[in-house]
Order: C-alpha cells, then structure tokens, then sequence
C-alpha cells in the first residue's frame, strides 16, 4: 500500500524551507485499527508525512537531479499531540545542512497551531544508475514521475523548477 501523506504544499523556498498540509479523514483504513474508540493518525504516520515533505524540499533544491531520496535516519523525535480526522496536520521542515550526498532538516507537524510532532531527519538522496547501474534506466522515470507529483501538490510551481 502507498501512503501520500501530504495534500499539498502551501509554501516552498528552495535550499530552504517547505510547507505541506494533511486534512486527516475519518475513513482511511488504518484508522479502524487505531484506534477503534479514538481514531488518531500514527506516530509513524506523522514521521512520515514529516519525511514526505522534507524529500520535496531536497528534490526542488537539487532540481529533480537524483532519483532517490530516502530516509536515512530520525533524531529527537518527540510526539506531543494528536491528529484526529477532521483535523489538518501542518508540516514544516527547514534544511539545516546540505552536502554531497545527505541532508539533515529540522521538520515539525502541528495541528491548529499546537506541536503534535518534532523531528531532526538526516535524508540520503543518489542516482539508482551510480549504485546499480543495470538499474539506470529507472532514474529518468522517477526523476519525471516526482516532477508530476510535485506539479499536482504544489499548484504555484515555477516551470524552471519543473
């Protein structure tokens, strides 16, 4: 199953700052299961949404250059609230340093203002083709698949992002 995470995003500053809202709804299936009597986004969900946000922030600040950016590690991780259906989670990462290969961001998620979640995420992004060069075909498809998913999130897209 694919989680998207994010609605759209509202703001973005390249190199700098993202963004990013969620409207949590009632129906979403993992919420039959968590938890029954009180329905509330995951923790790890949130992390998510967190982590989905800050790979906008680094694929537009790289231009779309490298194919994957993944998760590489989470620190200081604090949860600190809910979000229940009918609420909107309202993500924010700013890049704290931004080198070679890894990008560490300070990212935080709040619902009508109030902290629901804080996180450091340090990110890895590459090119499938320097690591797995059989597999280098692949980079172009998901270079333009994220430059579409990026235009439907982000309706006030520059087209040189793009």
């Amino acid at each position: 199953m694919r989680f998207r995470l994010l609605d759209r995003i509202i703001d973005l500053r390249a190199g700098e700052t993202i963004t990013a809202v969620r409207k949590l709804i009632g129906d979403e299936e993992y919420l039959q299961d968590h938890f029954p009597l009180f329905p509330v986004m995951p923790g790890a969900l949130m992390l998510e949404a967190l982590f989905q946000a800050s790979a906008w922030l680094v694929r537009v600040t790289e231009d779309f250059s490298t194919a994957v950016v993944w998760l590489k590690e989470v620190r200081s991780t604090k949860f600190q609230g809910f979000v229940q259906p009918g609420e909107e989670l309202h993500v924010a990462a700013e890049i704290v340093k931004h080198d070679d290969t890894l990008t560490t961001l300070k990212a935080k998620g709040t619902v009508n203002n109030n902290t629901v979640v804080v996180a450091r995420l340090v990110l890895e992004r590459f090119n499938l083709a320097d690591r797995y060069p059989p597999r280098a075909k692949t980079d172009y498809y998901m270079r333009r698949k994220f430059r579409a998913e990026f235009r439907r999130l982000y309706a006030g897209v520059i087209e040189s992002v793009c």
